[in-house]
């Protein structure tokens, strides 16, 4: 993948939700929640006003409504800017 982001947005593969299981009830991906936590792959260089603090590696939680999801090489990414994601962990 050869993609930059532009100004202070990211790119951010979300960490796959979790199977659960309910006394042998599988839930279907439906209805699993969006996932809240994922990798930063790409970041713009930041604005004039701004600087980038993320960097690609970052392990990051974001909100769940957050960012724009795109599909780059069959995979499912999120678009969003830094100031969207909440914490970067550990």
């Amino acid at each position: 993948m050869n993609v930059k982001p532009l100004a202070d947005r990211v790119i951010i593969r979300p960490t796959a939700a979790e199977e659960v299981t309910v006394s042998g009830i599988i839930i279907p991906d439906s209805a699993k929640e969006k996932p809240l936590k994922g990798t930063v792959v790409a970041a713009g260089p930041g604005t004039k006003d701004e600087a980038m603090e993320l960097k690609e590696g970052d392990v990051v939680l974001y909100g769940k409504y957050a960012g724009t999801e795109v599909e780059l090489d069959g995979e499912k990414l999120l678009i969003m800017r830094q100031n969207e994601v909440l914490a970067i962990l550990g």
